[in-house]
Parts: C-alpha cells; structure tokens; sequence
C-alpha cells in the first residue's frame, strides 16, 4: 500500500510539473528546486525527485549533479518534428476512424464544429481561449474513434507537447475559422466512410497548421 501511494504522489508531482513546464509557467533555463517544489505540493524530496528524473527522460529537465534541475523545454525543431510526425498519425487516425466511429461520436464532432462557429463569432475577450479548448476536444473525439489505445495515448501526448503553438494558431481568427472549415471536411469524408479522404484531408490539416506557425524546413534551426 505505501509503494502504490509513493507511486501515486511521483504520478501527481511528474503530471503537474509536466504540464507546468509545457504551458509556460516554468521557462527554459529555470531552475526548479526540490524544497521549494515538494511546499508547493505538500509533498516530501523523494517523489519531487522522482518526478525530476521521469521528467529529464522525456527531455523536458536537465540535471546537472551538485547544482540542480534545471527547465529543457520544447525547442521550435521539437515543434516542427512534432507536427511532421502528428500529420502523419492524425491522417492514420482519421482513415481508422472512418471504420470504428460510432454515431454518438460523430454527434459530438458535429456538436464541437456548431460551438467553435458560435464562440469563434462572438466578440467576448475569451473566444480564442474556448475556440482553442473546442480545437482540442474534437480532436480528442477523433482519437477515441480511431479505436486504438496506442493512437490515442501517442496523440494526446503530442497535443500537450505543442499546446502553446496551438493556442498562437487556433487564436489567430483567420486561421480559427480556416480550422473548423477543415475539421469540417474531415468529418464530411469520415461520414461518408471515405478513409482515403479523410486520411489526406486531416494529414493536409496539421500540415497547414505548421505553415501558420511557420514552421518551415528554412527555420527550424532559428
């Protein structure tokens, strides 16, 4: 029992410093203190180094023996690889989904694309924060449709890598409204059980996202 709560808190500590570190709250090069870490958290050194060690095998932290831990971060050429590579499996995803996508799932897309037209056209401060969540909710519908685990797990692991290039994306409106047009044709192709569109249209669709971003062969080494 107390293996499994000392796995559990490493679990709890490694999940909120990953995230922290991958929404900007922790910056590249800041030191991140096991002390200071474990009073935040309510939690002893062990799990906090624990987590610090799971976090430097993802690359995100660096430790350097008698001075510290200090933030990785994800570099512009991990973005662009990333993006190279989700095109890739989301365009797998989508032909998979075409074959196991349920109704109820297809309801819930369609019911995502209606929300992000409404929220996308309302002049309220926090449109590009819920445009965005809604970005992420259809694709995680689409994940679960492709009825595979390890599509699923490897997917939403790159979503959160990248989160904060896909908040500058899907905030800028033109390129929101360009967005929900393409879901839209994704999910038209899935409807219609046309796996080799769907396929093509959501492997473009990640692709056009990194020309936004600018995340072209000539700069990935900026």
């Amino acid at each position: 029992m107390e293996e499994y709560q000392d796995r559990s808190l490493r679990g709890r500590v490694f999940g909120r410093l990953r995230e922290d570190i991958l929404s900007g709250v922790y910056q590249e090069h800041d030191e991140l203190r096991e002390i200071t870490i474990g009073e935040e958290l309510g939690v002893s050194r062990t799990p906090v180094r624990e987590a610090l060690r799971q976090l430097e095998l993802e690359g995100l932290v660096t430790i350097i023996p008698n001075k510290g831990a200090y933030v990785t971060g994800i570099s512009r050429k991990d973005v662009a690889d990333i993006y190279k590579i989700r095109s890739m499996l989301e365009g797998m995803c989508a032909r998979w989904a075409t074959e196991h996508i349920t109704e109820k799932q297809i309801e819930a897309l369609d019911e995502v694309l209606l929300l992000s037209e409404f929220h996308l056209n309302k002049k309220s401060g926090a449109q590009a924060e819920q445009v965005t969540e809604l970005d992420g909710k259809f694709h995680k519908v689409l994940y679960e449709a492709s009825n595979s685990r390890i599509m699923e797990h490897v997917l939403s692991d790159f979503h959160k890598y990248v989160q904060m290039a896909r908040a500058m994306s899907v905030g800028e409106k033109k390129r929101a409204q360009k967005s929900i047009q393409e879901h839209r044709e994704i999910l038209e192709a899935i409807k219609k059980r046309d796996g080799e569109l769907a396929e093509r249209l959501a492997n473009q669709h990640i692709l056009n996202v990194m020309e936004n971003l600018h995340l072209t062969e000539q700069e990935e080494d900026v």
